[in-house]
């Protein structure tokens, strides 16, 4: 385990971080603008990353209601009108109103997302401390959930786009899981290639497919416009009043349609609010509309329709283009989800509740462009294991709405702390929010705790297990922390000794940065070099990485700088300041220091990079369960090398250090 700047003393309340480069000093850390791309564009953006997965929700959801339980919910006028109109209204209070109308105001210097949200909170005072680690849990097992949808995503919307091909030539219907198979394959490999080719057609493939789902929904209402009834709320309330355990039942389906509407949050930051409420109230929220209602008609029409009432809503002539635009469809939707849990791990990483892993940014132009090898080839390994051993979307339903359901519960709840605590909302009213949101939530939620058995445990254990390492290495760090301070001593009393050592450290030509985890302690390394090898180079830049729990921080607030106490020394300190979205770069921070005349040219030339190894050791102190200290020491063999995490010249970087107690 190396040096990792950023890592704060207990007391402090940032949080650790670091990031690869694309190249060493090529990125300035300033944050790409978003607003240089005009209204239209932008909001064509949204539909290709923001609304892939909750696009491509109709494949299945309707589907999944009226086959679930061995045909539970009957295909009767009064089961069809209640159903299609729960999915009307659960699309309209959840992503209408919830999320487009009051979560997306809930910003972190522009992004969004749970991880965001949890940040803004933790920055915040609280009366109570254990009320707001109780918040931060929930915040960081919501985050944890997030994986849990990222392996069923992928699996359940390309399975239910091949399906189609059962529709439109049952003698190939062997070949749907192969084909998933082969499909799936491809996306995963060339993640490590990045979205920026494919992503300029993302936007305009979304936005035909947005085009067809209309289309293909006035296609089926034609046939039965009485469907047009479902958009009133009674027969939704009448359905839920009348058929008690069978609402129940579908109310479990029912949120499958609401799939992704997280996503609207958590991207924000790409797009930011305008477009992506531009594009949701004139195109996709119309559209979805349209093709649930045209669902119905068909299925009143022929109950039998209910198998694959998505398909079977457009004219026989246009199934197989239909299989091949919803697999491009859903594809791009697994896309979004992928590219999410990369943006997650990221950030997990910068706010302190994962160790360094190997990321790499797939765009020189933009920086929340990154691929991450270990959870990319551990996402494939997943997915593939669900589509053979579920087998088809039908299956893989049941374990799906947990992990949605629960993402939308604490997304409320997090929500309404911040409305109450930071906003400082009257208390009536975060009431009256709660009672809304939350009661709607709760009954999905409680509505698919009945998976569990088949399939619902499944988001669950991975979330558990998120949840578990990522608790699990906050606690660590904490601890290794506050014993590598005490070995590191005060900086500036080492620096006040170093004038007074007899016989004198022999100064070297050159220039040596030492990163530091503390500002106030002395770098292992420097402390090692001195001690053993009695030298030190002429110029010493001590350098100190702090991650704020912000998303940004301007490239003119970044830098600060110090002489130590002397300026005759040639040591001075360097404090570099970023957000959770941006990238610490250590050589380009360096530069900028020099542009901005914090250092001088001349303390660039034969720079020696040193990095305070520690070997970590189990100790027999109770301050952690012995299986989580395994855990943790696993968890950092594992860690990338600080070398190419940094930015850093292989062949001018040096590590040293000694054993630290866990």
């Amino acid at each position: 385990m190396t040096d990792e700047p950023g890592v704060p003393a207990p007391s402090s309340p940032s949080a650790p971080a670091a990031e690869p480069p694309q190249k060493a000093g090529r990125y300035d850390g300033s944050r790409p603008d978003r607003h240089r791309t005009g209204p239209a564009a932008l909001a064509l953006g949204a539909l290709g990353v923001v609304f892939g997965d909750i696009g491509t929700s109709p494949l299945y959801s309707v589907q999944t209601v009226f086959t679930a339980d061995n045909h539970r919910v009957q295909t009767h006028p009064v089961e069809v009108y209640g159903v299609i109109s729960l999915v009307f209204w659960a699309i309209t209070v959840i992503v209408s109103v919830k999320y487009v109308t009051f979560i997306l105001r809930a910003d972190n210097d522009g992004e969004g997302g749970i991880m965001a949200l949890t940040a803004l909170l933790q920055n915040h005072s609280f009366k109570t401390r254990r009320g707001k680690a109780v918040l931060i849990a929930l915040g960081i097992f919501g985050a944890s959930l997030f994986y849990g949808d990222g392996i069923i995503t992928p699996a359940i919307s390309v399975l239910s786009a091949v399906e189609g091909v059962k529709v439109a030539t049952p003698a190939l219907s062997h070949l749907v899981v192969p084909i998933t198979l082969t499909v799936l394959t491809a996306l995963f490999v060339i993640q490590r290639y990045g979205t920026g080719l494919v992503g300029k057609l993302f936007g305009p493939v979304m936005a035909l497919w947005f085009t067809v789902l209309a289309a293909a929904g006035i296609n089926g209402i034609s046939k039965n416009p009485a469907i047009l009834r479902a958009l009133s709320p009674t027969y939704a309330v009448a359905f839920i009043a009348e058929h008690g355990t069978v609402a129940f039942v579908a109310l479990g389906a029912v949120v499958l349609a609401v799939t992704g509407a997280e996503a609207l949050y958590a991207d924000m930051g790409h797009f930011g609010r305008p477009p992506i409420t531009r594009a949701w109230f004139l195109v996709v929220f119309p559209a979805l509309t349209l093709n649930y209602l045209g669902q119905g008609a068909v299925i009143l029409r022929t109950p039998s329709a209910a198998e694959n009432p998505f398909f079977l809503i457009v004219p026989g002539w246009a199934r197989i283009p239909m299989v091949l635009l919803a697999t491009v469809a859903t594809i791009i939707a697994s896309q979004s989800v992928i590219s999410g849990a990369f943006s997650v791990t990221r950030q997990a990483v910068q706010l302190g509740f994962l160790p360094r892993m190997t990321i790499r940014h797939t765009s020189e132009r933009e920086v929340g462009q990154v691929y991450s090898p270990a959870i990319n080839w551990a996402l494939y390994a997943a997915v593939v294991t669900l589509v053979l051993g579920f087998g088809s979307s039908a299956g893989l339903a049941s374990a799906y709405g947990v992990a949605v359901t629960g993402t939308f519960v604490l997304n409320s709840v997090l929500f309404l702390a911040v409305a109450r605590s930071l906003w400082e909302k009257p208390r009536w009213l975060v009431a009256l929010g709660g009672t809304v949101f939350l009661t709607v939530e709760v009954a999905f939620f409680l509505a698919n705790l009945t998976k569990i058995t088949h399939g619902g445990w499944l988001p669950l254990l991975v979330a558990g297990a998120v949840f578990t390492v990522l608790l699990t290495w906050r606690r660590g760090r904490i601890i290794v922390t506050r014993n590598r301070t005490r070995e590191e001593g005060p900086l500036l009393e080492f620096v006040e000794r170093l004038r007074t050592l007899e016989p004198p450290v022999h100064r070297v030509p050159g220039t040596a940065v030492f990163l530091n985890a503390n500002p106030d302690t002395t770098p292992l390394a420097l402390r090692a070099n001195v001690e053993h090898n009695h030298v030190l180079q002429q110029r010493v830049i001590i350098m100190h990485i702090q991650v704020r729990n912000v998303p940004h921080v301007p490239a003119g607030d970044r830098l600060t700088s110090s002489n130590l106490g002397f300026d005759d020394d040639g040591i001075s300190g360097l404090d570099a300041s970023f957000g959770f979205q941006d990238e610490p770069n250590v050589p380009a921070a360096l530069h900028l220091a020099v542009k901005t005349g914090h250092l001088t040219a001349q303390d660039l030339e034969e720079v020696t990079y040193f990095l305070s190894r520690i070997t970590l050791v189990q100790s027999k102190q109770r301050n952690m369960a012995s299986w989580r200290k395994k855990l943790f020491l696993t968890i950092s063999h594992n860690s990338a090398h600080p070398v190419t995490y940094f930015g850093l010249p292989i062949s001018r970087s040096i590590s040293m250090g000694e054993q630290i107690p866990l």
